[in-house]
């Protein structure tokens, strides 16, 4: 094969697998239990991160407590695990197990 049509082909290859890492946003307020549960759309750690801090930020509160992100983590994990709320919004259950509004 001509050396040329393969540096070509391999030099257009690179180039289309770098568009494809395109930026993914993710709507929070849509993201179901099962999703979050079964890390479909991030993983657990990730989301109950970003919820933490959107709670953290409606309450004024700048302060970063590790041990009881995990803790509620844990607890909104486990109720989100349940079959009977897979269809639940996550921000939902977050509200029903932690009692944030």
């Amino acid at each position: 094969m001509n050396p040329k049509v393969v540096a070509s082909v391999l030099i257009i290859v690179a180039c289309s697998t770098t568009n494809a890492q395109a930026q993914v946003t993710i709507d929070a307020s849509k993201i179901t239990c099962d999703q979050f549960a079964h890390s479909k759309v991030a993983s657990i750690r990730s989301v109950a991160t970003w919820l933490s801090g959107y709670y953290a930020g409606k309450q004024g509160n700048p302060v970063i407590d590790s041990k009881a992100l995990e803790e509620k983590s844990v607890k909104l994990e486990s109720f989100c695990q349940r079959e009977q709320n897979f269809k639940l919004p996550v921000m939902q259950a977050v509200e029903q197990v932690l009692g944030k509004k």
